[in-house]
């Protein structure tokens, strides 16, 4: 993981010695800005990670050894690579000093939404997922602009690769729903 890097825009105008835990010392208000929108991706990683599983296990259907096992496979990846987005992000909030997520507040803070259906088709599955990395996405540029203001380097970083991991999920998903729609 990068090395956080003291920023005059965000770290505190008064000397200190670095805390004790570790952590870097930062403004207050640009903790608590930061640890607050890494924690809401966080949140929306995790939910969407749980998501993406659910349609991993749930892919089926007539033509399972055509389509479906595409998605079984590509879910199963896209699952993967959520998953371990959510520990940088986590330990990345850690880093900055700012307030860990409990286990009970992702679920107030995701944007993600459960898929309610008993059955989904493979198609409605990808717009789905189509759908929520693009909501992903725009959150994770709004996140970078908020980091940016604060010049917290190392938080931008993070968020780029997770950009682009994000991108090229929506991408795959795209592809996917061509060849599924024969186009």
């Amino acid at each position: 993981m990068a090395q956080v890097g003291h920023s005059s825009a965000i770290r505190s105008s008064t000397p200190e010695t670095p805390p004790a835990d570790g952590t870097v010392a930062f403004d207050p208000a640009g903790i608590a800005e930061i640890s607050r929108v890494l924690n809401a991706l966080l949140a929306d990683s995790f939910a969407l990670y749980l998501k993406t599983k659910n349609f991993h296990w749930r892919a089926s259907g007539p033509h399972f050894a055509v389509y479906p096992i595409a998605y079984h496979l590509e879910f199963g990846e896209h699952a993967d690579e959520l998953f371990a987005s959510t520990d940088e992000l986590a330990a990345r909030v850690r880093a900055i000093g700012g307030r860990k997520l409990p286990l009970g507040e992702i679920g107030q803070l995701r944007r993600v939404r459960d898929s309610e259906k008993r059955f989904v088709q493979p198609s409605e599955m990808l717009g789905e997922m189509i759908d929520d990395n693009e909501a992903l996405m725009q959150a994770l540029r709004d996140a970078h602009g908020l980091c940016e203001r604060y010049k917290d380097t190392a938080s931008v970083s993070l968020l780029e690769t997770f950009m682009d991991q994000t991108e090229r999920r929506s991408w795959f998903l795209l592809e996917i729903s061509r060849e599924a729609d024969g186009g």
